[in-house]
């Protein structure tokens, strides 16, 4: 049976069962055993272990029917338990309901008896109350209170509501004294009201007199009724009260605290999640007018303090709009200046492509600027600058905006902090997000400097880009200055201001490096095309008509229309800047071109001629030392016809004589009589 039941291991699968049983068994094996099949003996040891499960499955049996029997009798005692527990707890429910309600029974009858004692004695303590506060009213209207509940400072909580009921007393006198002047106001009885007014304290009669004067706000310009009524009932003010001033304030306090701030509310509240610009109109707008409004009022009698009261008024209306304004200004213009900016490349069909930064981005920035080799492939932008002057008019009108409330609704100790927090966002979007992005494409497109008949736009995105930051320029001296000025925060906007214009100015350095570089590269080209190795060596050298070669003619042309380019794009001292780059690098490409040819004497008045035309275009750059260049190769080129033995002296000439004599004796060479002649005896 143990061998059984060690063949009953989990998982249980009979097809394995049989195999280890007929394996186990000798001769059940298979036909490569150890020993031969037996298939009888396979088959009784089958009906022996069969006999032995049947044996097991009876014993198992047995097992089960008695656990059965066991579960069935402990099932009915606890059963029986239940019903027992059962019958206790509702026996003690009973108890319990019949408990309640004799409680119930005796709470009433205390009720009756507390609602008894409180009739006889509510009247009485009503009494002693009022005895009581009649005599604090007393030493309140004597100015002289001798009670110790008021000089004893651990009773200050008794007081304070001895005070409150007296207040409350007051307010019902204040109220039936303010119906009386009323009254009397109506009437037109002066008297009666000086006589009303007299009495102590009735200055509250102001709320609900002026303020709800029928009339008195009619128009929907609320502040301009609230000057109006204020300047009409000035003069009655003064002829009624003692204490003008005094009554003066307290109107002016309960239009501020009442029909002003209700206004104010309901401008703002109803836009302030729903449309942030006009929220930050109207907020701009409403305070604007209210400090109007506090300038007209401070023309009255309000006291000896009136500007501080009248900043406290305002601050009431405003401290929890302004409070939040700054964040909600800086959330708008990054909103709205992000909209411009993706209206304005939609409109132009493109999609922004992502301009690396980190240090990757620096390296690539550091290699272009030394070696001045586009990184990235070239894109062709069709003539298109992607810079906006309207999207710029745009950006600088929103944030002129955001500068005039700022100014007006920061307080002045945030202000410089404010107004830079909002240059850095018009950074962000104008000098980073477009200029910047322009300049990187600009970069980009300028087509490498061997390219053929190449466009060159990038002098057009100097020029936009110039012109745009001319009017950031004067935005940041005409509005924000005088925001930061006296500040600190003036030191870090000029340290950003200084640190875009490194930025960009680097990368207009290399745009415009390379496209002088292409410049040149198209001068290389067109020399390199029509320059003829015969122009300088002519067939015939009496029958020579022209006055320069063809290809210092196409050359001259094109430099003309790059020096007009130049001009239009640039202002100021860079247009010689540039023009002075161009008109060395234009005068070291003829140098180096005169002289890979070789020259016969006709052929040497062609090339004087030629480098004359160049000399006349070069007076187009208005810049001294280009002419001056031009010049000093014309007389060099001299050397190309000047007679034997007149060599010496015209080497020894004014614009020669500082020169290198290596660099005459390599002009000389050029010349085809330069062997036969013996010319380089001049130089040993």
């Amino acid at each position: 049976m143990a061998t059984t039941a060690q063949l009953f291991e989990e998982p249980f699968d009979a097809d394995e069962y049989i195999e280890r049983l007929a394996w186990r068994t000798p001769g059940g094996g298979s036909k490569g055993g150890a020993e031969a099949f037996d298939p009888k003996r396979l088959l009784e040891e089958f009906e022996n272990h069969i006999e032995e499960l049947k044996q097991l499955d009876e014993k198992i049996q047995r097992r089960v029917e008695k656990l059965e029997h066991q579960c069935h009798r402990e099932a009915k005692e606890f059963a029986h338990k239940v019903q027992d527990l059962q019958r206790s707890n509702q026996v003690a429910f009973q108890h319990f309901q019949e408990l309640d309600e004799h409680i119930s029974y005796v709470a009433t009858k205390v009720c009756h008896l507390g609602d008894q004692l409180e009739g006889v004695n509510t009247p009485r303590q009503r009494a002693v109350e009022a005895q009581r506060l009649m005599t604090y009213f007393n030493e309140f209207l004597d100015g002289d209170l001798r009670s110790d509940v008021f000089n004893n400072p651990d009773k200050i909580k008794e007081a304070a509501d001895i005070i409150q009921k007296l207040h409350l007393i007051y307010h019902d006198l204040e109220r039936q004294l303010i119906q009386e002047f009323t009254a009397a106001q109506r009437r037109g009885e002066i008297g009666r009201m000086r006589e009303v007014a007299a009495w102590k304290n009735v200055l509250l009669y102001i709320t609900f007199h002026f303020f709800c004067m029928p009339g008195a706000y009619l128009r929907n310009d609320v502040f301009e009724d609230t000057a109006v009524l204020c300047q009409r009932v000035n003069k009655q003010v003064g002829e009624v009260f003692s204490s003008p001033e005094t009554v003066m304030a307290k109107l002016i306090q309960n239009i501020f605290e009442n029909k002003l701030q209700a206004h104010v509310r309901e401008k703002l509240d109803e836009t302030r999640h729903t449309d942030v610009e006009q929220y930050l109109k109207n907020l701009n707008d409403l305070y604007t007018r209210t400090t109007a409004l506090a300038t007209k009022l401070n023309e009255f009698n309000l006291g000896s303090d009136k500007h501080t009261f009248l900043s406290k008024l305002i601050k009431s209306i405003f401290s929890s709009y302004l409070e939040s304004y700054i964040d909600m200004e800086r959330e708008y213009l990054r909103t709205r200046g992000a909209m411009i900016l993706q209206r304005y490349y939609d409109s132009k069909n493109h999609q922004k492509r992502p301009i690396g930064t980190g240090s990757i981005q620096e390296l690539k920035e550091r290699i272009r600027q030394r070696t001045n080799l586009p990184l990235g492939p070239i894109i062709d932008t069709h003539g298109e600058t992607f810079l906006s002057p309207e999207l710029v008019v745009n950006l600088l009108q929103e944030t002129r905006h955001a500068f005039e409330r700022c100014n007006r609704l920061s307080d002045p100790s945030d202000l410089p902090k404010n107004a830079y927090s909002i240059f850095l966002l018009l950074v962000d979007h104008l000098c980073v997000d477009h200029i910047d992005y322009a300049l990187e494409i600009g970069l980009s497109a300028i087509p490498s400097s061997d390219a053929k008949n190449a466009n060159l736009y990038f002098l057009d995105v100097v020029q936009q880009a110039n012109s745009i930051f001319h009017l950031f320029d004067k935005q940041f001296n005409d509005q924000l200055m005088p925001l930061i000025s006296s500040s600190p925060k003036l030191a870090e906007c000029l340290q950003k201001k200084k640190e875009v214009i490194e930025q960009m100015e680097v990368k207009l350095d290399t745009g415009i490096d390379r496209t002088i570089n292409c410049m040149v590269g198209q001068m290389k080209h067109i020399l390199a095309t029509e320059q003829k190795k015969t122009d300088f060596r002519p067939e015939d050298e009496n029958n020579v008509m022209i006055q320069y070669t063809t290809a210092c003619s196409k050359v001259c042309a094109y430099v003309s229309r790059q020096v007009e380019h130049v001009r239009k794009s640039m202002d100021g001292k860079n247009v010689d800047t540039v023009l002075t780059e161009l008109g060395v690098r234009f005068h070291r490409l003829i140098h180096e071109h005169l002289q890979q040819y070789s020259y016969s004497s006709m052929g040497g008045m062609l090339a004087i001629c030629d480098v004359a035309e160049y000399r006349r275009c070069a007076k187009g750059f208005r810049v001294p030392l280009v002419l001056q260049l031009f010049d000093t190769l014309h007389a060099l080129c001299n050397l190309l016809v000047v007679a034997p033995d007149n060599l010496k002296q015209v080497c020894s000439g004014e614009q020669l004589t500082n020169l290198d004599r290596n660099l005459l004796h390599a002009f000389v060479q050029l010349r085809m009589d330069y062997r036969s002649a013996r010319l380089g005896r001049h130089f040993s």
